[in-house]
């Protein structure tokens, strides 16, 4: 049991201050440190990103559109920064979007529609996430085309995509 929690201690968040008391004298694990921090094929990368990434679609107020809400997407993965390496080679790869670094945390983030649409979205229909996450990537596509089709400025459109939204990530059926 020592190892599991020494394990746990090194990983994300470390532990939880439940597992500080149970467990006061736990040393973490040394993880080891990872050379390589290129992609080394887009497989595996759609492997990571099923695993790690997050397809998202945001609704919120705004004073400048005519019915007073804005969609807004966005792909994203976040790594503790002691990957920053290969978070940057993210953005190298995929040419496009932006790294922003927040204490001990790198987020790869891509949210300019032309992106989304013309590199995200075929690199992943070409190379096809697998899992629970495919279902995300169908439905952010299928709000992409539904912003395509400027339905996200209709009242009707808007209440589609707030139904698509729902179903999405942690909304998601994850019973098979």
């Amino acid at each position: 049991m020592q190892e599991i929690v020494a394990l746990k201690a090194s990983m994300n968040l470390g532990l939880s201050d439940y597992l500080i008391t149970a467990f006061p004298n736990v040393i973490p694990k040394v993880r080891p440190l990872v050379r390589n921090k290129t992609i080394p094929d887009p497989q595996w990368l759609a492997g990571f990103v099923a695993a790690e990434g997050c397809f998202f679609v945001g609704i919120s107020k705004s004073s400048t559109i005519k019915i007073k809400v804005n969609v807004q997407l966005e792909f994203n993965l976040t790594q503790h920064s002691r990957d920053d390496l290969l978070i940057k080679s993210l953005m190298e790869y995929l040419n496009c979007g932006k790294v922003y670094k927040n204490n001990n945390v790198s987020n790869y983030r891509v949210s300019k529609f032309l992106n989304l649409s013309e590199k995200i979205i075929p690199f992943f229909e070409k190379y096809p996430l697998i899992g629970i996450k495919s279902n995300d990537f169908k439905d952010f596509c299928l709000v992409v085309e539904m912003m395509k089709e400027k339905k996200h400025l209709t009242l009707e459109g808007l209440e589609q995509i707030r139904k698509v939204k729902a179903r999405m990530n942690t909304g998601r059926d994850k019973s098979f």
